[in-house]
């Protein structure tokens, strides 16, 4: 899905449920004279709590007009901080229009790396690739082509400390708001992984935790399995355990070798992760507990 070509404006908020929430959203924003874009909302009936995304924008009249939705989103943070407070609300606003920065991390499989910028330079995703780190000068000249700055900075046991304070550094004055771990091969630590709260994506085989180290393929094939897929989450510090985003999955059979489980799982790899970004991107996303909302 494209990202939109103009600003909206999108609600996102968790509260106990109770009767009423749609009504009370949606008549404050028809009191402001906002134009209700979307609206999806999502009941957990047995932690009695509720979910909603509104997408909004000005009036037809001016919805292209920035600062009549800079006006609106300011009078509406005004006007819901109390009522939110109320009925115990937690709540986001964010913008559409807002092309966040990110960095990109891989390692040496680049085909998570080489289809997430081919979509941001389609404008699939709406976002700016402000550079790209490795531990690997594989993914040099990728860089190069897209002309984006890149670091290579080795990790070892020794090192780790000293790469991520480099890392950090980096981000910073990169202003990188997300980070997208294309098939990096290392382990993020907590503290690492703290300075970037629900903006760290990940994406893995799915075979986790019944084949585990450097060949899951292969372990799976000698157990043949049928079914192989792959996971994207948001990265806590318990590895390879955040709130889960988007899966997927393929049938294979027994004439299917190792190199067809490794070629399929590179493809649900792709798909996968760029449907959580974009997701992530369009304000799609609720976390609560270790799961998500994913709004449609």
């Amino acid at each position: 899905m494209a990202f939109p070509s103009t600003d909206s404006a999108v609600l996102l908020l968790t509260c106990p449920d109770q009767p009423g929430l749609v009504a009370r959203v949606s008549t404050l924003l028809f009191e402001m004279g906002a134009n209700i874009l979307h609206a999806d909302q999502h009941q957990d009936h047995a932690l009695g709590l509720f979910f909603m995304r509104v997408e909004w924008t000005a009036s037809s009249s001016d919805a292209a007009a920035a600062p009549a939705l800079d006006a609106l989103c300011q009078e509406f943070r005004i006007r819901f901080t109390p009522l939110a407070a109320s009925l115990s609300m937690h709540w986001q606003l964010r913008r559409t229009g807002h092309r966040p920065r990110i960095a990109l991390f891989c390692s040496q499989y680049l085909h998570c790396a080489a289809d997430l910028l081919e979509r941001i330079r389609s404008a699939e995703l709406a976002c700016e690739v402000a550079l790209i780190l490795s531990n690997h000068r594989t993914i040099e000249p990728m860089a190069g082509f897209y002309g984006i700055p890149f670091h290579c900075l080795p990790v070892t046991p020794q090192t780790r400390a000293e790469t991520e304070s480099r890392q950090l550094e980096l981000l910073s004055e990169a202003g990188v708001e997300l980070i997208l771990l294309a098939r990096y091969m290392q382990i993020l630590s907590p503290e690492f992984v703290a300075r970037y709260p629900s903006a760290i994506i990940n994406v893995h085989h799915s075979f986790l935790p019944a084949f585990m180290g450097a060949r899951p393929y292969h372990a799976a094939h000698a157990r043949g399995v049928k079914l192989i897929g792959a996971t994207s989450h948001y990265v806590t510090s318990a590895l390879d355990d955040g709130p889960i985003i988007e899966q997927d999955v393929a049938r294979i059979s027994h004439r299917d070798q190792v190199e067809d489980l490794v070629a399929r799982g590179r493809d649900l790899e792709r798909v996968v992760l760029a449907r959580a970004v974009s997701w992530h991107l369009q304000h799609r996303i609720l976390e609560y507990g270790n799961k998500t909302v994913v709004f449609d």
